[in-house]
């Protein structure tokens, strides 16, 4: 009952004020972050995990509750017009906690991590899910299984054109607090996760990593490095002539003092989205009080400190690495 509630909640509070159809710009991509979409995407509900469709015709993402005991995916699609449907939970989602979707090259598939159950309705660990389109809807939720699936939560999934599949997990033994796997895809299956090497996971925090289709590109965050502005940062890497990956780089054009994390670049690689827990309430109103409305706007819209989605230009990070 109580996830039902929760379910009708975050519905309510995603149509509300908005009509039948609403615009979506992709448009003009800023050279700085900003806020993507502040009046529908960006609202001052906490919303993670950007993905788009490799046509730009579908977004999906999610929203949380606070301190984010339930998490489920919303999605837009767009018509024929141009104009998007207003975000709405999708389809397969809205029982249990589902987050961090992201699409394959082809976007005929959707990869997430979700505490769902394989069987019965005993809430598991988080584990990879996949979901298909067929004859144009999503199916039902599969959940890929071992080697990647395990007793221990697997989180943010990235698929290549290769198949091979980028996630992270604390696992016993590993080289860091939190890594980034691979588990490639060879000969119709998945084979054993590796940890990524020491330019990419360190010994301390890894995690949320996006891996491009043509597996050249790596976006993650970090956190308790030496450069970390404070609460976790996007760091990037990409692969030398051998096919290896370099040091990672501080994004500094991007990070903040808060917690940077989900990175998704589009897939025609002109747009970074990521999530971003910047704060822009004051501490203190030293000249003239605040008032409760007010108060209360600041406390409920975007920039609150509880995760907002936000867009820059692809092509001003890239040339750091030239």
């Amino acid at each position: 009952m109580m996830i039902r509630i929760v379910q009708i909640t975050l519905f309510f509070l995603y149509t509300t004020g908005l009509c039948a159809q609403i615009n979506i710009s992709l448009n003009h991509v800023p050279n700085t972050p900003e806020l993507f979409e502040t009046s529908v995407i960006s609202t001052g509900v906490s919303e993670r995990d950007f993905a788009l469709s490799p046509d730009e015709t579908e977004l999906f993402y999610t929203i949380q509750t606070p301190k984010g005991i339930f998490q489920t995916i919303v999605y837009s699609i767009k018509d024929s017009n141009g104009t998007w449907t207003p975000p709405e939970i999708a389809p397969f989602a809205g029982h249990y906690s589902d987050l961090e979707p992201t699409f394959s090259s082809d976007g005929t598939k959707l990869y997430f991590s979700s505490n769902r159950p394989t069987e019965g309705t005993q809430l598991k660990d988080f584990d990879i899910w996949m979901v298909e389109k067929v004859h144009g809807k999503w199916g039902e939720p599969k959940n890929i299984g071992s080697p990647v699936n395990t007793d221990a939560d697997e989180f943010y999934p990235s698929i290549t054109k290769s198949g091979n599949l980028y996630f992270t997990a604390a696992y016993k033994n590993a080289i860091g607090k939190e890594d980034i796997y691979v588990s490639k895809w060879e000969n119709g299956k998945y084979l054993e996760p590796i940890p990524l090497n020491a330019n990419i996971n360190s010994t301390t925090y890894e995690f949320n990593a996006f891996v491009s289709p043509e597996e050249d590109i790596i976006i993650f965050t970090s956190y308790g490095r030496n450069d970390d502005k404070g609460r976790g940062d996007l760091y990037m890497s990409i692969k030398d002539d051998l096919g290896n990956w370099i040091p990672a780089k501080h994004l500094e054009l991007v990070n903040s003092n808060n917690l940077d994390y989900c990175p998704f670049v589009s897939f025609d690689k002109k747009k970074l989205f990521f999530t971003s827990e910047r704060l822009n309430i004051k501490d203190s109103f030293v000249e003239e009080p605040t008032n409760k409305t007010d108060l209360i706007n600041s406390i409920n819209g975007p920039q609150n400190g509880g995760g907002d989605i936000y867009w820059i230009s692809f092509d001003d990070i890239l040339k750091q690495f030239k």
